[in-house]
């Protein structure tokens, strides 16, 4: 009975320690958030100095904070990662045939001038004994594309992503986006947009299987 009531009393104790670890870190992650937010509005504030306001006018006096805030939450997927998401939504299913998602909604940052890009991607992969959760899909396309970016990476790492996750036969991946560097700036094109594409496994090598996903992917 001793011996019992000691196990007991070292379970709890060690449950204990651990939620205080796991306390402790949280709350030392949250200081850390709070100094880099704190970075960062001071950093917005020194822009719209020098770019000639006066950011203790009644309208700019929060937009610093508004702005960090938001390039917070812009940027957050530098913080997330497949393997959290993915935890416990791939599932055993003898199933071969190609799986779809397509006109999945997504926003980004141009990493070279720091202005929006937005479109649609497109996904495909061959199971291989494997599924996982439809909506995982475009949790992956949004971990990726909240970062700085550029299309072409973003459409490689979405691939990939799905790729080491599930081991398919094969992903297939396309991005069509309108860039607001194109739009907004430099050439000013309003009506330019960019497509992209990956194409791995069977995709990649049987001419067929390609054509059949971009036959129902482009179909409007």
């Amino acid at each position: 009975m001793e011996y019992h009531h000691a196990s007991e009393m070292n379970g709890v104790v060690s449950e204990y320690l651990n939620m205080h670890i796991e306390s402790t870190h949280n709350d030392l992650c949250k200081e850390k958030d709070s100094q880099k937010l704190s970075l960062i509005e001071k950093s917005y504030s020194t822009i719209l100095s020098e770019l000639g306001e006066d950011v203790s006018r009644e309208g700019l006096l929060r937009t610093p904070l508004r702005a960090a805030k938001a390039m917070q939450f812009l940027t957050k997927g530098y913080k997330e990662t497949t393997q959290d998401i993915l935890n416990d939504a791939i599932f055993d299913e003898n199933h071969e045939e190609m799986v779809i998602v397509k006109d999945i909604e997504l926003f980004s940052l141009c990493e070279h001038h720091l202005v929006p890009f937005f479109g649609k991607a497109h996904i495909a992969y061959l199971p291989n004994k494997k599924v996982v959760g439809l909506s995982k899909l475009a949790r992956i396309v949004e971990i990726y594309s909240r970062r700085l970016q550029v299309q072409e990476r973003l459409t490689k790492q979405i691939a990939s992503a799905i790729s080491e996750a599930l081991e398919p036969a094969g992903v297939a991946v396309v991005i069509e986006a309108v860039h607001m560097c194109m739009v907004m700036r430099g050439v000013q094109k309003m009506n330019a947009s960019t497509v992209t594409s990956v194409m791995l496994g069977k995709f990649h090598d049987d001419p067929k299987t390609r054509k059949e996903f971009l036959a129902l992917t482009m179909r409007k």
